[in-house]
C-alpha cells in the first residue's frame, strides 16, 4: 500500500504532540496525514477521547494507518468497538503501562487495562528499555498478546522530543515499510 492511499490519522498521548514531536514533524510531512484533536488534552477522558478517534475512523475515506503514541495506544485499542471503518494497520509507540498504579499521572488508569485479544490489523509495537510510563517487559507482552511485531530501540525514554526523538529518521523509515507492507 502506499502512504497515498491512506488516511493516517496521528494519535497523540497526554497533553499532545508538541510541533518538534516526530508525530507533528509526520503530520507536516505527510499529504494525507491529520491529527485527532482531542477536547481536554491535559484531563484525559477514556470515553471522550474513544469516541473522538471512532468518529475520526468512521468518517475516514480511504483505509486507515494510525500512528499512536503513549495515551494514544489505548485510545486506539479501547476504541476499537466503536469503529465501523476498515483500519488497515497500526503504528504504535511507547505504550503506557496504563494498569500499574505507580504510573503517573494516575488518570492513565482510567485507559486500562488494555484488552489482550489479538488486534484484527497490523500492528507494529515500539518500545524503549527505560521509558518511564511503562516497563519494557509489559510492553512486548501486550504487543504479544496483539499479534503484533515488536521493536527493542533500547533506552530511548519516553520516545518523544524530549527524549531526543524529533525528526526520528529510523522511525519514519520503520513506518515506511511498514505502510508498503499493507494491503
Amino acid at each position: 500500500m502506499k502512504i497515498s492511499e491512506t488516511e493516517i490519522l496521528i494519535v497523540p498521548g497526554y497533553k499532545n504532540a508538541g510541533p518538534d514531536h516526530w508525530q507533528s514533524r509526520w503530520e507536516r510531512k505527510l499529504s494525507t496525514a491529520r491529527r485527532v484533536e482531542q477536547e481536554a488534552w491535559s484531563k484525559p477522558e477514556r470515553a471522550d477521547w474513544t469516541a473522538r478517534l471512532a468518529e475520526e475512523v468512521n468518517r475516514a475515506e480511504r483505509p486507515v494507518v494510525l500512528v499512536a503514541h503513549s495515551l494514544g495506544i489505548p485510545t486506539a485499542v479501547q476504541a476499537l468497538p466503536e469503529i465501523r471503518n476498515r483500519i488497515a494497520g497500526a503504528f504504535f509507540v511507547a505504550p503506557p503501562e496504563v494498569d500499574n498504579p505507580s504510573v503517573r499521572p494516575r488518570h492513565m488508569m482510567t485507559f486500562g487495562p488494555y484488552p489482550r485479544d489479538p488486534l484484527p490489523f497490523p500492528t507494529i509495537v515500539i518500545a524503549s528499555r527505560n521509558d518511564p510510563f511503562g516497563r519494557f517487559e509489559h510492553a512486548r507482552d501486550i504487543a504479544g498478546a496483539w499479534g503484533a511485531d515488536f521493536y527493542d530501540i533500547g533506552e530511548a525514554g519516553h520516545i518523544n522530543d524530549e527524549a531526543g526523538f524529533g525528526p526520528w529518521p529510523e522511525g519514519t523509515l520503520m513506518f515506511g515499510r511498514f505502510v508498503s507492507g499493507l494491503r
